[in-house]
């Protein structure tokens, strides 16, 4: 039983504090789920990070319910995560949908609406700082991939990089 108080405790935490979306959330949950907890390893916690990412929804609950699952070893778990994920969001939503009407145009909600986007772009950056390891550039042939997919971003939708990545690992490590 406590793990679960631990693990709704630990997402909510998580769901509270995610500015920015998925990928400005993934160091906080590294760092609760691999660091603090040791519910995963380091190299399980960047497989959960490219499932999430190529599986639909939002990344940061994607990685809760695979973390969910995986520390409890139970669908239980999973929904407990998730759950904790979800509702930091829901009632900080419900409470700007009833105040917004009154603050919108306030100069220092505004204010605080600028001071989060380089805090976001900060977490962004953490993360891409915190992926750069062994575990996900192995070779020089994952460097290659890397900086194509790089270079190609700009022009490139997500989804076709996603399928020539794949198709290049594919090609890459099979031969």
């Amino acid at each position: 039983m406590a793990i679960y108080i631990n693990l709704f405790l630990c997402f909510f935490k998580i769901g509270l504090f995610a500015f920015g979306g998925g990928y400005a959330v993934i160091s906080l949950i590294q760092h609760d789920i691999v660091e603090v907890n040791g519910w995963l390893s380091a190299k399980e916690f960047t497989d959960i990070v490219a499932i999430s990412q190529t599986t639909p929804g939002p990344i940061g609950v994607n990685a809760a319910t695979y973390v969910g699952y995986t520390a409890t070893g139970s669908t239980m778990g999973a929904c407990v995560a998730t759950f904790a994920m979800l509702l930091p969001s829901i009632i900080i939503m419900l409470i700007i949908c009833y105040c917004f009407g009154k603050f919108h145009q306030n100069k220092y909600v505004e204010y605080c609406f600028l001071g989060l986007r380089p805090t976001v772009i900060g977490l962004i950056a953490a993360v891409c700082l915190q992926l750069t390891n062994t575990e996900n550039f192995i070779d020089y042939k994952s460097v290659i991939i890397f900086l194509l997919v790089l270079i190609a971003a700009k022009k490139v939708h997500p989804i076709g990089l996603i399928i020539a990545s794949g198709i290049a690992g594919w090609f890459l490590y099979s031969f």
